[in-house]
């Protein structure tokens, strides 16, 4: 029934799916427009010395919704090789993303988002598989204004 609504002939129907498809478009930008933002940039590992424990960084960065998964700088780390953050789930204005890493890793991780107007604020929980290890990355971003 869908296909045959999808590609009757009708000068509604085919006005109507465009508008649809815009709609969901229009919906997911209204979440998270692409905007520059300062970013800061904080990564937290428990189990090193005192003085080695976290770093921040900052930068400036155009971000927009579909930027969210590779959004944080440790995926690039050689010990993340083979890992991506997928499996996109958006409720209200929290989208969150689940760590996947080839077999031979045993990685696990989950990355929640936390998006308002004028702030976001990620946060990237990983297990190191095998071993005892775990960290995070926390990426918050305040809206400085339009991309260039």
């Amino acid at each position: 029934m869908a296909l045959q609504f999808a590609c009757g002939g009708s000068v509604t129907r085919q006005l109507l799916i465009p508008a649809f498809l815009l709609t969901l478009h229009v919906q997911a930008s209204e979440l998270l427009p692409t905007r520059l933002y300062d970013v800061t940039i904080e990564t937290g590992m428990p189990h090193l010395e005192e003085n080695l424990r976290y770093t921040t960084t900052h930068q400036r960065s155009c971000i927009s919704l579909k930027d969210l998964a590779t959004e944080f700088p440790i995926l690039n780390h050689p010990t993340l090789a083979g890992c991506a953050l997928g499996g996109e789930a958006r409720k209200d204005d929290t989208v969150k993303f689940v760590l996947s890493c080839d077999d031979r890793h045993g990685t696990t991780g989950m990355a929640v988002w936390h998006i308002n107007k004028l702030r976001i604020r990620g946060r990237l929980d990983v297990k190191l598989g095998g071993k005892n290890m775990t960290f995070s990355q926390t990426v918050t971003a305040r809206v400085v204004g339009n991309c260039p």
